[in-house]
């Protein structure tokens, strides 16, 4: 039910960038976001899974940010440097993960630290352009910084997940 919930936010979030009422979409950018961490708590505390809350939780990820992201950068937000380079790690991600499955089979794992990491940076990275967009802060070094740092996390974890998949790969040819 989060995970549904985050989906059916994404509309009304890029609504509400391209209307340029940046102090809703900070609320419902953060409602989004904070609903990811409950249900991941949740999940862990009361080992509340399932293979339906496998798949829609990170397809409910991907949406929101790759929404947000391509709507920011279409209003001018955020640079498009940034948005390739996230949506080409997620669209990268997307088409191994696809592969993998058609070619060797589930992929059976855990989301790795490094892409974690990544979608906390890209989270705090739309939350603090959203903030500067409707009341000027953070200043815009920080901006840069950030979106620095959230491009270095895009290439370290689209880089470990392409050696994971290949290294997974490669195992199951060779057995």
């Amino acid at each position: 039910m989060i995970c549904l919930l985050r989906i059916a936010l994404v509309w009304p979030i890029v609504v509400s960038i391209a209307h340029g009422e940046y102090p809703r979409t900070l609320l419902l950018f953060f409602t989004a976001a904070a609903s990811d961490g409950l249900d991941g708590l949740l999940a862990k505390r009361f080992r509340w899974t399932s293979p339906l809350g496998k798949l829609l939780d990170p397809l409910a990820d991907k949406l929101l940010l790759v929404a947000v992201f391509l709507v920011a950068t279409w209003y001018g937000l955020v640079p498009r440097w940034l948005t390739i380079a996230a949506v080409a790690r997620d669209v990268l991600f997307g088409l191994g993960a696809l592969a993998y499955q058609i070619g060797w089979g589930p992929l059976n794992g855990r989301p790795m630290i490094s892409s974690k990491i990544n979608t906390l940076l890209q989270v705090l990275y739309l939350l603090a352009i959203v903030a500067h967009a409707g009341f000027g802060l953070p200043p815009p070094g920080m901006l840069q910084a950030l979106a620095l740092l959230t491009l270095l996390t895009v290439l370290i974890s689209g880089y470990a997940y392409v050696r994971e998949f290949t290294q997974r790969a490669l195992r199951v040819a060779h057995a």
